[in-house]
Order: structure tokens, then C-alpha cells, then sequence
């Protein structure tokens, strides 16, 4: 049951967290974060492909090993969170009630990204991926 629904899960969220990637109105961090999630209860191979990509893998230690998020993630993804949305506000919306909808949603994602524990200094910088020494 298991490999059945959570692999196509895992999948799934990992396309929503490549997509975020170049994407800055969607969020890399929780789509990845929840791939690995799955991956982990129904395919070792996916997971530890995970763990091992240069791009996701220290976020992925650093949430499985520490429970937190880098300084650099949290700011990434802040900054981005920023532009697209400042930018939808000023450019795209001219309805005031899509504007304050939408500066509240950027406002509870910006308490929710801050709220999570930011990892040591020293786990900011990625340890070497695994098998690769």
C-alpha cells in the first residue's frame, strides 16, 4: 500500500519542488522536504538519490539529522517570496482585495519559513554528500 500511493506522492512533490526551483511563486523547501518524506516510507533508492543530489541533499540532512532549514534557504526563499509576489501585487493585481489576499498569504508564509529552527552555522555549509568521499 505503501510503495503504491507514497511513490507517486514522492514524485509528485519533487516536480512541484524542481518546478519551484525556477519557479519563485512556487515553494522548493516543504515539496522536496515531503518527496523525502514519502520516499523514505516506500523507496530507499529514491530517497537516497535525494540525499546524494548536490542541489536538494543538504536541505534534506539538514531537516532529517537536525530538524532546521539553513539561514540561506530561509532567505532564498523569503527573497523569492518577495519578487514574485511584490511583483504580482504592483504589476498583476488590481482588485485590493486580491492585493491583501495576497500580501497575507506572502505574510503566513514568511512567519511559517521563519518560524522553523535555523540550523548551526556549521550546518549551513553541506557536509559531503553521502558515498562520495
Amino acid at each position: 500500500m505503501r510503495r503504491t500511493l507514497y511513490k507517486p506522492l514522492g514524485l509528485a512533490c519533487l516536480a512541484l519542488g524542481a518546478a519551484g526551483v525556477v519557479l519563485p511563486v512556487l515553494p522548493t523547501t516543504p515539496f522536496v522536504l515531503l518527496a523525502a518524506w514519502f520516499f523514505a516510507r516506500s523507496s530507499e533508492a529514491w530517497h537516497q538519490r535525494l540525499q546524494d543530489s548536490e542541489l536538494f541533499g543538504p536541505m534534506i540532512r539538514n531537516w532529517e539529522e537536525q530538524r532546521c532549514v539553513s539561514r540561506r534557504t530561509k532567505w532564498v526563499g523569503i527573497g523569492s517570496m518577495l519578487l514574485a509576489g511584490g511583483a504580482s501585487i504592483v504589476f498583476a493585481l488590481s482588485n485590493p482585495w486580491a492585493r491583501a489576499g495576497t500580501a497575507a498569504l506572502m505574510l503566513v508564509g514568511a512567519i511559517v519559513l521563519g518560524s522553523i529552527r535555523t540550523c548551526p552555522q556549521a550546518a549551513d555549509t553541506a557536509p559531503p554528500a553521502r558515498g562520495s568521499e
